[in-house]
């Protein structure tokens, strides 16, 4: 199990598959990348520092851990926020209060409704029926995401009893995981699934996590092109590129 050749590997024939959320499985990627501008649009301009654009999203903030997203961004713009503490509210510009002022209005849009990808769907379909069929056993299925919100968004998207592990921002938090493009997060994931990180396949949309999945050495690291490119993706450490996940059904 394991080896692999880019552009005709079944990730189903690996013990493991390990998903990242926003942008892979959901198009949540975009309801974060929209609360992160609104949010960040308002900060900045408000300390008379330069504009949020686009750039910034993909640069600082996408598949990063939040506070270390928070940090990041307003590292490059010259600004320096306390931490802040767990009683913080989103009125409070610390680091914490970026976040939950980000949070809420990401809950927000989340509450309005979650339709997954068609293709994620039918891909995860396709685990299901390697499962049902002569040789069975799929791989183990896990949603390794830097979002705290990773529950809530499984269920709002009705997928969340299709895993067997969720490794979310608050077990990194919890557990002093660095968040992606370290490879703490999914080496946990296979970790606690029981499979070498050579026998797992980690699918990602964001640079950030193709960085993770080639830092930790697994045995397949998948880009999905949702905007990052092919060539970004590739250059990140993806062994292969696909624009949806049906493409992996070989």
């Amino acid at each position: 199990m394991g080896a692999h050749q880019s552009g005709v590997t079944d990730p189903a024939s690996f013990g493991a598959v390990l998903f990242d959320l926003d942008g892979v499985l959901t198009p949540t990627a975009d309801i974060h990348e929209r609360a992160w501008g609104d949010m960040f649009r308002a900060f900045l301009d408000g300390r008379g520092a330069e504009p949020y654009t686009d750039a910034d999203y993909f640069e600082h903030l996408d598949g990063r851990r939040r506070d270390e997203g928070i940090r990041a961004l307003l590292a490059s713009r010259g600004i320096s926020l306390d931490d802040g503490s767990p009683s913080d509210t989103s009125a409070d510009d610390t680091v914490t209060g970026l976040g939950l002022r980000k949070n809420e209005d990401f809950l927000r849009r989340v509450e309005e409704g979650v339709e997954p990808y068609e293709g994620s769907v039918r891909f995860l379909d396709h685990l299901d029926a390697v499962a049902a069929g002569e040789g069975g056993g799929r791989p183990k299925l896990a949603v390794v995401s830097s979002s705290r919100n990773a529950r809530p968004v499984l269920e709002a998207a009705g997928l969340l009893d299709r895993f067997e592990l969720v490794v979310d921002g608050n077990v990194a938090h919890d557990l002093g995981l660095d968040g992606k493009p370290s490879p703490a997060t999914y080496l946990h994931a296979a970790e606690r699934l029981g499979v070498p990180a050579a026998d797992a396949v980690v699918v990602e949309d964001a640079i950030s996590g193709v960085r993770s999945g080639a830092a930790g050495k697994f045995g397949l690291v998948v880009g999905v092109d949702r905007g990052a490119g092919h060539e970004a993706l590739l250059d990140g450490g993806a062994d292969e590129v696909v624009d949806d996940l049906a493409e992996l059904i070989r």
